[in-house]
């Protein structure tokens, strides 16, 4: 089904595969005729190498130096990401940029607050000459493929899951200070990344959908990190036999592999997505050369791929739905121990009671957003439940279009109607389910989603209030399928149906009736209207020369996501408001962290008012006087801060929040043994944060243990990669933390103490 390769590998002519240790003994020397590049010329003839170097401005293909060509975010990231860019010196958006409202588009939490959010979105785009897409009209990807996405082209997204790879536009999902530089006319700075084949042969069989080869794909390589912060390349002759839509319900489930971008071959059928949408002139025929090398390949053989699903809690649990329903009680009964850890024992969980007559009972079903609420997936499900009924008992299902196009045009083909019939409800475009801010389901109810994501605290659980919401990830055809069974587990490829394949029709009209675009052109006396919830950024001091940090929480999952660091859901509704937000960091996994970390930041805010820091924070005294025993340190010249210890922090959504809301409480640091993103520590970096990694193993000290970190200032401009630091209590307890690369310009920002810092120093 997938397999992976155990090295490089060359791709020769699109179509034949031959692994390195197979070139080696003269395989590729026979398939060429002798002709045989050189490594590194090889992997200079993949898509993604020719993309990054019409974009790279460094003069280096080894340090990259990116300027995209458009850029897109939602309501719940460009308020921050403005603000941001506004008191770094913003005069105008120098490419397109596109500002959704897909998240916070229901303004039901809050008061006005969300609604003043997409004004602030309005007023900007008008005077900084920018493109509003109001709220309901479109999810913010579904807009960025119908209407942003050009064949070459790279498009940088606030968003995880901007991925248009399937369309020929290498896209990346990043944090908002990414997005901010450039904005500013700066760059997005990176190594070269390796570039994994993504193999693909055969054509799927009938029932099968895109969820379920990405599922597929997704259990086969995240816990090994075989794509980690790569590029995947979906190359092969089973390409051919997947549809534009297919494909793009694929590639938008790629984040949940950690890899850092996609990029597709293109064909005919990317150019009739292109004429369908009035874009013609934004194809480009995108294919890897001759002898193209791969950093390794990823076997996927399209026939051989089941019905899937993803268990609680990460898209990598998955089973094919045959698998499950064969050993229905073990793998539940799996999940729930697999649930002590990633709940902490918080709340009673429970999976094994679904179980009904042998079959496993579902409390809800959802076909949403970027992933799931594309037009030729509503349709298939239309397909499967017409003229059936989802029954009058627990079992619930909702439809979301990904944008009004798409609704439009399920309403006039007749496949509305048909949903509607069945029981289910069409709603409009909505990202909702994905965070937890829309279908949230009973305490201890089955949610089957056609989303991207199902992890611990997201989807309304509230652990703290006993409150858990269980979700796994299925195919759209899947979940109608088990519509139409009533709510029982059922794999698509067990109905009997066909499916009609309907011709989509693009209806331009409504986007050109409703969407605000500037068409780049700026107008500088537009007022920005503000509501009461936006606030500025508070003052950050620049980094001390000595740092002392209390370790305030002590994570030790397998892995953190960002809604573990900052809980999405009716949070969201105060991103644009940072001591506010927060409030909620961490709340749902470490509810004490928030005071820890307060009471700490009372000692530094005393320091930076030249207040004695041991009055504010008396514990202080004895590590600083224990401290005095070996170095010169007064309060002049030592500052104090706090840090988390999480095995793998940074899993899942871009959202900056996770680390700006740390750094607000006065943070300094995150200690981790890696990160599960680059756009986490990314995130780390650009609010003046230190990425520090520890080794695996016992760690050096323990939650409340306050840390010493001598001369931080002059390690961080000598380029060390290992630092000296000590435990302090009784003793002083020498240990060595690490840190990754660093280009000069994160250097500064550090040492600045964030990005806005940064900026304003350098003016």
């Amino acid at each position: 089904m997938v397999e992976l390769s155990k090295g490089g590998a060359y791709l020769v002519n699109g179509v034949d595969i031959i692994e390195e240790a197979d070139a080696e003994k003269g395989a590729l020397a026979a398939k060429v005729g002798g002709n045989v590049p050189s490594k590194e010329d090889a992997a200079k003839n993949t898509i993604a190498y020719g993309i990054l170097e019409k974009h790279n401005t460094s003069g280096s293909m080894d340090k990259l130096k990116i300027k995209f060509d458009k850029m897109t975010s939602h309501d719940i990231t460009f308020v921050g990401i403005i603000q941001t860019a506004r008191a770094s010196g913003l005069e105008k958006f120098p490419i397109p940029y596109v500002l959704t409202n897909c998240h916070n588009s229901l303004c039901a939490v809050g008061g006005t607050i969300n609604e003043d959010d997409h004004m602030f979105g309005l007023t900007c785009a008008k005077k900084y000459g920018g493109v509003y897409v109001p709220p309901h009209q479109a999810v913010i990807h579904q807009f960025a493929r119908e209407m942003l996405a050009e064949g070459g082209n790279m498009i940088l997204g606030s968003d995880s899951h901007t991925r248009y790879g399937a369309l020929g536009t290498m896209a990346v999902g990043e944090g908002g200070p990414e997005l901010v530089k450039q904005l500013l006319g700066k760059t997005y700075d990176i190594n070269r990344p390796g570039v994994v084949a993504i193999y693909m042969t055969g054509e799927p069989v009938k029932g099968v959908g895109p969820q379920d080869v990405a599922l597929a794909i997704i259990g086969a390589v995240f816990a090994n990190g075989y794509v980690k912060n790569k590029v995947m390349e979906f190359v092969g002759p089973g390409v051919a036999n997947l549809s534009a839509d297919f494909r793009i319900g694929v590639d938008v489930m790629t984040t949940e592999t950690t890899c850092l971008s996609s990029i597709w071959q293109t064909d005919e059928k990317i150019k009739e997505f292109y004429d369908i949408h009035g874009r013609s002139e934004a194809y480009k025929e995108l294919q890897p050369g001759s002898v193209a090398y791969y950093d390794g390949v990823v076997y996927v053989e399209l026939d051989k791929i089941k019905p899937m699903i993803a268990m609680p809690f990460h898209p990598s649990n998955t089973y094919t739905i045959e698998e499950l329903n064969a050993n229905l009680i073990d793998i539940l009964h799996d999940c729930e121990q697999k649930a002590l850890v990633s709940l902490d024992g918080q709340v009673e969980f429970k999976l094994t009671n679904k179980v009904k007559d042998g079959k496993l009972y579902v409390d809800q079903g959802i076909i949403a957003g970027c992933a799931g609420g594309g037009f030729e997936n509503i349709c298939a499900a239309a397909d499967i439940l017409r003229g059936r009924s989802i029954g009058s008992d627990e079992f619930t299902l909702s439809v979301y279009p990904a944008s009004t196009p798409i609704y439009m045009e399920l309403a006039r083909n007749g496949r509305l109607a048909d949903l509607m019939e069945t029981g289910a409800i069409v709603k409009t475009a909505f990202c909702g389910p994905c965070f937890g801010a829309g279908d949230t389901p009973a305490n201890n109810a089955f949610s089957i989603r056609h989303s991207t994501r199902n992890f611990p605290n997201r989807e309304g659980s509230k652990l703290q209030k006993g409150q858990i919401s269980s979700v796994a990830l299925m195919d759209a055809r899947s979940i109608a399928a088990t519509a139409a069974n009533k709510g029982y587990l059922t794999a698509a490829t067990d109905i009997d149906v066909e499916f009609t394949g309907p011709t989509y029709h693009f209806d331009k009209h409504i986007y050109e009736n409703r969407v605000f675009d500037s068409k780049g052109v700026a107008d500088p006396n537009q007022e920005i209207q503000f509501g009461p919830n936006i606030k500025d950024w508070p003052e950050m001091a620049a980094l001390p020369e000595n740092l002392i940090i209390k370790v305030v929480s002590e994570i030790h999952d397998p892995v953190t996501t960002t809604d573990e660091l900052i809980p999405s859901g009716e949070t969201s509704s105060f991103r644009s408001n940072p001591l506010g937000l927060a409030e909620f960091a961490l709340s749902r996994k470490d509810p004490a962290y928030v005071g820890r970390a307060k009471e700490v930041q009372r000692a530094e805010k005393a320091r930076e008012a030249g207040e004695c820091m041991s009055d504010a924070l008396p514990e202080l005294k004895d590590i600083m006087d224990k401290i005095k025993e070996t170095y010169d340190v007064c309060d002049e010249n030592v500052g104090i801060g706090s840090t988390i210890f999480a095995v793998k922090p940074g899993d899942g959504s871009a959202r900056e929040q996770a680390a700006s809301c740390q750094k607000v409480l006065g943070g300094w640091a995150n200690i981790a043994n890696e990160y599960a993103t680059k756009r986490y520590r990314s995130n780390l970096i650009n609010w003046g944060m230190l990425p520090f990694i520890v080794d695996k193993g016992e760690l050096p000290f323990e939650n409340g243990d306050y840390i010493f970190i001598p001369d931080i200032t002059k390690a961080v401009k000598d380029k060390a990669s290992t630092i000296n630091a000590f435990v302090v209590n009784k003793n002083m307890k020498p240990f060595e933390l690490k840190m990754d690369e660093l280009t000069d310009d994160e250097r500064q920002i550090i040492l600045d103490g964030c990005l806005i810092n940064f900026y304003k120093n350098s003016r």
